[in-house]
């Protein structure tokens, strides 16, 4: 069995290439999927893709449709997925994307540190499980396969 794993969160740290390469060294049978990491190409895509906007308004949501596409996409087709709140970057597009997991009946790990218990309270009842580290996010997705 092989699962695609959605990981939603910041795109601004190294929390992705970090799991990907312990659940490779673990030699987990899956596969990653997630946001555009590319931070200008996910906010310039719009405009790539339809041409200039007149504004930044317009700008934003045009970037915004294409970026909600791939990531429903990606959802939909994902057996996991794995949001990450971390500590240091404003987290609007993983609860957006943890909210989205949950709404599709997705098995969510939601990862978030311990200062974060009361603000995510509500949506860490709604995920299957909730941990405060990678690590014991990689331990929730190996224990699936034993």
């Amino acid at each position: 069995m092989k699962l695609t794993v959605y990981l939603a969160g910041e795109i601004h740290s190294n929390w992705r290439n970090e799991m990907k390469e312990k659940v490779k060294a673990l030699q987990l049978p899956v596969d990653f999927v997630g946001p555009m990491e590319d931070h200008d190409r996910s906010d310039g895509i719009g405009a790539e893709i339809l041409g200039e906007q007149p504004n930044a308004i317009f700008h934003d949501a045009a970037a915004s449709s294409f970026n909600n596409l791939r990531t429903e996409v990606l959802m939909q087709k994902a057996d996991l997925v794995i949001a990450l709140f971390g500590e240091k970057y404003r987290q609007w597009n993983t609860a957006m994307d943890a909210s989205a997991a949950v709404a599709l009946n997705k098995p969510l790990i939601l990862i978030r540190p311990e200062q974060l218990h009361h603000p995510l309270k509500e949506l860490s009842r709604k995920a299957n499980v909730t941990v405060e580290t990678v690590n014991q996010a990689i331990k929730a997705l190996a224990y699936i396969f034993e």
